[in-house]
């Protein structure tokens, strides 16, 4: 371990897991505090990327007057059903509020049924149904302008949510790479390659991307579901997240620009090469001399056909125990021909266990 790792500046800070635990609060509950600003946190300057929340800041979210039930009521979440129960409202005018922009989630999930499951700040929800402004909202009939959106099937509850996340992730960014990596973790990979042309800038965003946690179960459909909400879908919204995108990139570059190292183009691997098998061994078969003294040339075909023929028709279910033949030669002139019946036994032989012949 080196020694440089410790930093005495830090010593007094935690990771956000353990100040959930000494305050008392879920983890989840501690993350949307952070998103939302009520809690300070630092980067992480070891290497880790994450965020350190320093002691006086626990001392301080301590010190509030009724914690931790006042901190846990300004980051406590509900669904549809609870958010409608609170505000006093039918479930179906509360879905059509939402989907109007009046109503702005605060996070989301993908159930085990592929449905998505719209999550809302209940001390929104509060507010909202105690302005007097609203009140035409919440009982009688809907406006007519509102009631025509609707028909058209307007629902902005995934751009909304869009919105209020790069807010949280902009809060959180401190240097223009890092606002940079916020704009681009909304947009497509190719509309980020067509902004950020040079490689070197846009490994430096991707870099600074931050991650989104885990929003859907395993599966192709809740993930690709879950894509498309956290991703720019309207045409004009991609092309204000380009003008922001662009916006930063051009203040990081003058700023700090990305360092331009030599690309290192990797070694081709040794691949084993494989030896050449040998050839097999075959039998020699010689011509026996005729007494007149000419050889005459082997029947080559005749003697694959014969033994193909026999080794098909003849062929011995269970190999019996043979004894061993002494090589002879074959007879291909007009000496003496060798009986049939041993010359498919040594026909069988070849076939079985090939050796060359002595000559």
């Amino acid at each position: 371990m080196s020694a440089n790792t410790f930093d005495p500046t830090r010593s007094d800070a935690c990771t956000p897991s353990r100040a959930a635990r000494e305050l008392g609060l879920q983890r989840d509950e501690f993350d949307l505090a952070i998103q939302l600003g009520h809690v300070r946190t630092l980067p992480d300057d070891g290497g880790g990327g994450g965020r350190l929340v320093e002691r006086a800041e626990l001392d301080r979210l301590r010190a509030q007057e009724g914690f931790p039930d006042t901190f846990s009521d300004r980051v406590r979440t509900v669904g549809t059903a609870d958010g409608a129960a609170l505000m006093d409202v039918p479930a179906g005018r509360f879905t059509r509020l939402a989907r109007l922009g009046l109503l702005v989630p605060v996070g989301f999930y993908v159930n085990r049924y592929r449905t998505v499951v719209w999550l809302y700040l209940a001390e929104e929800l509060k507010r909202f149904a105690a302005a007097a402004e609203n009140a035409h909202l919440l009982k009688g009939r809907t406006p007519e302008t509102l009631r025509s959106q609707l028909t058209d099937g307007v629902d902005l509850r995934a751009r909304n949510w869009r919105t209020r996340r790069l807010g949280c992730l902009l809060r959180q960014a401190d240097n223009p790479w890092a606002r940079a990596g916020a704009v681009a973790a909304l947009l497509p990979p190719v509309e980020v390659a067509d902004i950020v042309k040079d490689p070197y800038e846009r490994a430096r965003v991707n870099r600074c991307r931050p991650e989104l946690p885990e929003l859907a179960p395993p599966g192709a459909s809740s993930g690709h579901l879950a894509e498309r909400i956290t991703t720019a879908q309207d045409a004009d919204e991609i092309e204000w997240l380009r003008s922001e995108l662009a916006t930063y990139v051009a203040e990081a570059r003058g700023l700090s620009p990305a360092t331009r190292t030599a690309l290192r183009r990797p070694r081709p691997s040794r691949r084993p090469t494989a030896r050449p098998i040998p050839p097999m061994a075959r039998t020699i078969t010689g011509a026996v001399r005729t007494p007149g003294g000419a050889a005459g040339p082997p029947d080559w075909g005749a003697e694959l056909r014969r033994a193909a023929a026999a080794h098909v028709s003849e062929w011995p279910r269970t190999s019996p125990a043979l004894p061993a033949l002494p090589p002879t030669l074959r007879n291909h002139g007009t000496g003496p021909t060798v009986p049939r019946s041993t010359w498919r036994l040594r026909a069988w032989l070849r076939r079985r266990s090939p050796r060359p012949a002595e000559v």
